[in-house]
């Protein structure tokens, strides 16, 4: 695998926009993601009972058909708790697409975060789609483009791709996401888009999405929040060339390691740049009796608010760490824990078989100020294991969220 300079247009046929349309204050706000070939789609969906009007079309989309062209974004606006005049404007903003591009509206995909409760300003999204439409590129500069029209309170944008070869065949995978605030699994306020030029079944590509989630997005949590926006969508237009992927081979299973390369690395980017973030926390939960209990455990830990504004002070408090897997949903031996903190500063053992071990507060202090913090987490149960990924809890999220609006 080769990670190369390159987004959401760095795979063969796809085309991408973004611009200011007006529906924030100043920033981009608008983006396109386009393959004039019929791409194979997928997609993971929030966990929210409440779910926003895109989520559901696109449910329905890849329900029914599985197929698309086209996927356009908005940020600025939610369009989530917007009753028939969301759904009606949700399918109008489909339609702006399909009609500038000639293509079926049951090929484009929608995607809206921003502010709950508001309706979307249709003659600001109509004329930005518009005008959108003749600006489609398959170079850098638009993918970046619209790697910054999806973010909302993020501060950096989040893009990646990759290069692999499966049967003699160069295949890409590019990649964008956006997410800061009101996150915690399982897909949270996130939104990620992955195009791949890979030939894949409709149901190969569900099901090597669905994995992948597993184990990068549906592991990251900033502040317990589940957003009724969050989706990952997939897809694959078959232009590599290779032999279509239809079951669980090793040509699978090698796109599958590089979609996981892919959306691990925006998962850590995600967690790192949560609200008033100072620090990127990963949690690593080693020795479980299985899988599930692993995931329990490490989703518990990196969920818990006492731990984060701990990881925030560099406070060493490992009882907030054995408290949260006290109180996951799963059974553990707590005189089998050994628990270390681990930096490029250095590493320390904080517990060792439940208890503490007497260690260095000063060394502890020292090894957490460093900006990516490893806990590491090892039971004596089994072989199975699991990652999670967080951030500390600051002062500064607190300001960010009382103003979000203002």
């Amino acid at each position: 695998m080769k990670v190369i300079d390159g987004g959401i247009t760095s795979a063969k046929g796809f085309y991408a926009a973004g611009l200011y349309a007006g529906i924030k204050k100043k920033k981009k706000d608008i983006a396109i993601i386009y393959t004039k070939d019929i791409a194979n789609m997928a997609g993971t969906f929030t966990t929210n009972n409440v779910k926003a009007a895109p989520v559901l079309w696109n449910q329905k989309l890849i329900n029914e058909f599985g197929q698309g062209h086209a996927i356009v974004v908005n940020s600025g606006v939610a369009n989530a708790c917007t009753g028939e005049i969301g759904v009606v404007n949700n399918k109008s903003m489909a339609g702006f697409v399909a009609s500038g591009l000639n293509i079926d509206i049951n090929s484009v995909y929608v995607a809206s975060t921003g502010v709950i409760g508001k309706q979307l300003p249709m003659d600001i999204i109509e004329e930005g789609v518009k005008n959108l439409i003749p600006t489609l590129k398959d170079d850098r500069d638009s993918a970046i483009d619209a790697a910054e029209a999806i973010m909302t309170t993020d501060t950096y944008k989040k893009e990646i791709a990759v290069e692999i070869e499966i049967q003699g065949k160069t295949v890409t995978i590019g990649a964008i996401a956006k997410g800061s605030g009101m996150i915690h699994p399982n897909m949270a306020t996130m939104l990620g888009f992955i195009t791949t030029d890979c030939a894949i079944s409709k149901e190969m590509i569900k099901e090597v999405l669905s994995s992948s989630v597993s184990d990068s997005y549906n592991m990251v949590s900033v502040d317990g929040d589940t957003s009724t926006n969050d989706m990952v969508l997939m897809m694959a237009n078959g232009l590599a060339g290779n032999v279509e992927i239809t079951e669980k081979n090793d040509d699978y299973y090698t796109f599958l390691d590089a979609l996981n390369y892919i959306n691990i690395h925006l998962s850590k980017a995600i967690a790192a740049d949560g609200e008033g973030a100072t620090k990127l926390l990963e949690i690593n939960v080693e020795g479980a009796k299985t899988k599930e209990q692993a995931v329990a455990l490490a989703k518990s830990v990196v969920g818990s608010s006492l731990v984060k504004t701990a990881i925030y002070g560099e406070d060493a408090n490992w009882g907030r760490i054995i408290c949260a897997m006290g109180y996951a949903d799963t059974i553990f031996n707590p005189d089998d824990v050994t628990v270390y903190f681990e930096t490029e500063i250095g590493s320390i053992k904080i517990v060792e078989n439940g208890m503490g071990t007497g260690y260095s507060e000063e060394e502890a202090t020292a090894i957490l100020g460093d900006k990516y913090i490893k806990l590491n987490i090892f039971l004596q149960e089994g072989s199975e294991k699991a990652t999670a990924w967080g951030c500390d809890l600051s002062y500064d999220y607190v300001k960010i969220n009382a103003d979000y609006r203002t």
